[in-house]
């Protein structure tokens, strides 16, 4: 489970220090985000979980005459995400708990989020809260992950780690929105309209450069699933989890790059 203290804190640190990797790790999300999301930009947009701000910048340079905000608990990300953005005019960043955050003055028609809804600890009550802020007819869109064992680079890890799962698939963390009918009855008891799920597949890019096994196993070892398991090994036993991984990369590398198949959901929903 990854908890609202945990973004507030090592977590939020650990994707600030390496949003680069993070984005280019969701690359290909991003621009199938990006394409939805265009027919759907109007006056505001209000990016959730915005991190360090790839989406919200992205979506200020294409769309110069909207204002983007967005929003992130982690006042590590939002510092990195202010920096991004200093010369862009149209988007600003605050930092703040999207679930029961509300600015009157802000009234989103588009609601977005590139994997940043997943860790609400009262998910129903968080969705409502945006709802209400939002204008008639916005529209919210966002996309999570689907089941670990469609995510190559979640599945391999767990496997050669012998990662246990989770007791609770549902908690908050990376994989809680992978059931559709939960996250249907979640955005149902927030009063949201017209749900409805994509499928996007895309590819997760672990490693790249002369040595991607290193850049892979560097990234693994600061963000994801294995961090915490890596973190907790020591002498021997590090040692040897590090030699599997890197084995288990080189197999997927492909000359100097190394992704690995990941599999994530495209949510829409429209306010009434």
């Amino acid at each position: 489970m990854t908890t609202e203290r945990d973004w507030r804190t090592q977590v939020g640190r650990s994707w600030a220090q390496n949003y680069a990797l993070t984005d280019r790790s969701f690359a290909g999300l991003t621009e199938l985000l990006l394409g939805r999301a265009a027919p759907l930009v109007g006056r505001q947009v209000l990016d959730v979980g915005c991190g360090a701000g790839e989406l919200s910048l992205a979506l200020a340079r294409q769309h110069a005459g909207s204002q983007v905000l967005g929003v992130d608990i982690s006042h590590d990300l939002i510092e990195v995400a202010q920096t991004r953005g200093a010369e862009l005019g149209n988007v600003r960043f605050v930092e703040a708990d999207a679930g029961s955050w509300r600015d009157p003055a802000f009234t989103a028609d588009l609601i977005v989020s590139r994997h940043g809804v997943m860790f609400f600890a009262d998910p129903v009550a968080a969705f409502a809260n945006i709802r209400q802020g939002a204008g008639a007819g916005a529209r919210l869109l966002f996309s999570c992950f689907r089941t670990p064992g469609e995510n190559a680079w979640a599945a391999g890890l767990a496997e050669l780690l012998d990662l246990p799962p989770s007791p609770n698939p549902r908690a908050p963390g990376p994989f809680a929105f992978a059931e559709t009918a939960h996250v249907e009855g979640i955005l149902s008891a927030a009063g949201w309209q017209d749900i409805a799920f994509e499928s996007a597949d895309f590819a997760y890019v672990c490693g790249m450069g002369e040595d991607p096994v290193e850049d892979a196993l560097s990234l693994f070892r600061r963000i994801g699933p294995a961090a915490p398991h890596l973190r907790s090994l020591e002498g021997a036993a590090l040692a040897d989890a590090e030699t599997r991984i890197r084995e288990w990369l080189e197999r997927h590398r492909s000359e100097n790059l190394i992704a690995m198949a990941a599999a994530a959901w495209i949510v829409s929903a429209r306010r009434d």
